[in-house]
């Protein structure tokens, strides 16, 4: 049941109705069906919202208001390090000379482009700590999929193709084994411990002649830190294999570690997560890959080079090809240099510091009225579930539910699969500890709720525009297009 109602914009319309005014035309009129074939013309908009401005205004800024973003309140959905974006960042990257830029400018009419581009390239690097980087990965999942082209170029010019096999661990990312399967490589899992690591002894039974390499993520989807990565590596690269790193979690090593100097090969960055970019509502991404000197030569082309005063392009024999229809998304690139810039490398060590603190301040709180499934020592985010809350029939979806109705965001449900029930919270660093006392707070009460009046948890949100819904039936059957009634 809805506390309001909402028409779509599709049955708002009115035949003759205008949102704005044409000028007049002031080009010589061309017939399209000609130039370029009737088969190419759309013959009408006949479907098209015919409405006033002030309709349309009020329609999307209602919409806005009950929806939910960072700006109104945290967002702890671990995983997504979803911080609060400055608003510098899009007064830069607004700059009409980034803004109108087009992507098929020719490099000397956009050398300060390739300037930024390339700075930002090399930045990456040296964050990481490796060799190169490209940007033209257009999001995590992307540059994962990107990262093991790199690592599959590379077996193929050694003549190892017979190594087909990517290990990944039980708690990795979903897109992990997927993306692994993309880029046509078998996946063997490998178990986790009691303490939310890798299982070193279930890793050297998975390696062998057919590994070419391991995705992990560090710290894992538990945001525990895989303390044995370099002796993770020192295997790998014993067998012939690389060692990759999903940096969904990078939020929690900026400015304090290099994965490089673990002994990773090749990874991934969210720009959209850790570099402050907004990324709410599926986009805009962005998931540059950095690699070493070894797999430097099959990055995708073409990439950007220095030539003298000179920025260009360049195309590499070795390079795994272009794997994105321009060159990443340029607006995203820019607010996160403009990021990077802004808090300088004393800068990112604190926001790295910051994150670690607030998540676990955070733990600490939540401590005791939920439970944790491991103990382990947490940096930027942590899992707990809804063991506590068994034997009331409240579950983390029901709490998840009722913390909308105390003004928060829920935090990721359900993963890592690892943990039954999961509640997964990232605070990131830009929350105060005002904000996080009240997340606190919230949890808490509704931790006393689920005991005192597990009812009043179960039929939440009761405050919110729209109340429960079906959410298996809208997913196994979403209605995607607007349909008019017929008469």
């Amino acid at each position: 049941m809805s506390h309001s109602f909402e028409w779509l914009i599709f049955e708002r319309t009115r035949v003759g109705k205008i949102g704005c005014t044409l000028p007049k035309l002031d080009v010589p009129e061309v017939e399209a069906e000609a130039t370029l074939g009737s088969d190419r013309v759309r013959k009408g908009l006949d479907r098209f919202p015919q409405v006033s401005e002030t309709e349309i205004a009020r329609h999307f800024t209602r919409l806005s208001q009950w929806n939910f973003g960072v700006n109104q309140g945290m967002y702890p959905l671990g995983s997504c390090t979803m911080k609060y974006n400055p608003s510098l960042n899009e007064t830069v990257s607004g700059i009409p000379a980034f803004r109108n830029t087009h992507p098929l400018a020719k490099p000397e009419h956009s050398q300060g482009v390739l300037r930024l581009l390339f700075e930002l390239e090399e930045i990456l690097a040296e964050i990481t700590g490796l060799s190169a980087c490209t940007l033209q990965p257009a999001a995590g999942a992307h540059g994962e999929f990107t990262g093991l082209l790199t690592i599959h170029k590379a077996l193929q010019e050694k003549g190892e193709g017979h190594r087909d096999t990517i290990l990944v661990p039980d708690s990795a990312h979903g897109t992990n084994p997927a993306t692994a399967t993309l880029a046509g490589f078998k996946v063997k899992e490998v178990a986790s411990n009691a303490e939310g690591r890798i299982d070193m002894e279930s890793l050297r039974e998975a390696i062998d002649e057919r590994t070419a390499g391991m995705m992990i993520t560090n710290p894992n989807t538990l945001g525990i830190f895989e303390s044995e990565i370099h002796i993770i590596a020192d295997l790998l690269h014993e067998h012939g294999a690389y060692l990759y790193m999903d940096g969904a979690n990078m939020n929690a090593l900026v400015g304090k570690c290099k994965p490089g100097d673990m002994g990773v090969d090749v990874m991934h960055l969210n720009l959209h997560k850790t570099f402050s970019t907004p990324h709410g509502g599926g986009g805009p991404g962005s998931g540059p890959v950095c690699v070493n000197e070894t797999l430097k030569p099959y990055l995708p082309n073409p990439r950007i080079v220095k030539e003298g005063d000179q920025f260009v392009w360049k195309n590499e024999a070795t390079g795994v090809g272009r794997v994105h229809g321009w060159n990443g998304h340029f607006g995203v690139a820019v607010r996160a240099l403009c990021w990077i810039l802004t808090l300088g490398a004393k800068g990112l060590r604190e926001h790295t510091e910051n994150a670690v603190l607030n998540n676990r301040y955070v733990r600490k709180g939540l401590e005791g009225h939920f439970h944790l499934p491991f103990k382990t020592e947490t940096l930027h985010e942590t899992v707990f579930n809804d063991k506590n809350q068994h034997d009331t029939g409240v579950t983390s979806m029901d709490m998840a539910k009722k913390l909308l109705d105390f003004g928060f965001h829920p935090p990721t449900m359900y993963f890592p699969l690892v943990v039954p029930g999961a509640l997964m919270i990232e605070p990131t660093e830009t929350e105060s500890r005002g904000e996080m006392d009240r997340f606190v707070q919230a949890m808490v009460r509704i931790a006393e709720l689920a005991k005192e009046d597990p009812e009043q948890v179960t039929r939440a949100p009761e405050t919110t525009v729209i109340r429960r819904v079906d959410e298996a039936l809208a997913a196994r059957q979403p209605i995607l297009r607007w349909e008019p009634e017929s008469n």
